[in-house]
């Protein structure tokens, strides 16, 4: 798995992740969106274009890094999810918690 971090504002930061993220990858997710969030930045996008697999542990560090930041004051929104990945939210009924966007910058600010 493969990441860019683009830093937006004072508050706000777009992750892009590309690869497999699944349950060898979703710690260094986790601890990588955690991160940002203790830095301060607390309204995350995160971009899943290129992101090629995606499994439910893999989910479950984007809803616990979800969680954090709401605890922080903050969200994280997901944006361009491939078509498999929306299949694997619908089926999960994770799609009412992560919505999908159509670019980062949009889930950003709505």
């Amino acid at each position: 798995m493969d990441h860019t971090v683009e830093e937006v504002g004072d508050d706000a930061a777009v992750i892009t992740l590309a690869g497999r993220v699944n349950m060898v990858t979703a710690p260094a997710v986790r601890e990588l969106i955690t991160g940002i969030i203790s830095a301060g930045r607390v309204r995350i996008a995160v971009d899943l274009d290129a992101v090629e697999f995606i499994d439910s542990s893999a989910l479950g560090s984007l809803i616990g890094c979800l969680n954090a930041a709401r605890r922080a004051n903050g969200d994280l929104r997901i944006s361009r999810p491939t078509k498999h990945i929306l299949a694997v939210l619908e089926v999960s009924n994770l799609i009412q918690l992560l919505r999908p966007y159509p670019s980062a910058h949009a889930a950003l600010e709505a």
